[in-house]
């Protein structure tokens, strides 16, 4: 995969759509941040927390890779993990897709 090259306006829409992706999985994980917050009631529940986080990021670290040659990986990953719709990848080439569309049907 290190061979694909990406035009102006594909590198444009996998900005867009790798943003809009990152901001999803930040969403959901402050969003389960905020209610174990609210839930903790003994000290060791803050680190329960504490430990949530530290997985979350390490996860987020590890799937967020805007790298050219990752992309494509990194897309079939975050449509199957929901953070991503193939639709917010329209524009880029039918090449590009299929690769991911067989992706996920590997990972399926």
């Amino acid at each position: 995969m290190r061979d694909i090259k990406w035009t102006d306006t594909e590198r444009h829409i996998a900005r867009r759509a790798y943003d809009a992706a990152l901001e999803s999985a930040l969403a959901r994980i402050m969003s389960t941040f905020k209610a174990k917050a609210a839930a903790a009631s003994q000290p060791s529940d803050m680190w329960a927390v504490e430990d949530y986080l530290g997985r979350s990021r390490r996860q987020v670290d590890e799937t967020f890779d805007y790298r050219y040659s990752q992309l494509l990986l990194v897309f079939a990953r975050l449509i199957q993990e929901r953070h991503l719709e193939e639709a917010q990848l329209a524009g880029l080439s039918e090449e590009k897709l299929a690769t991911i569309r067989s992706m996920l049907s590997r990972g399926r």
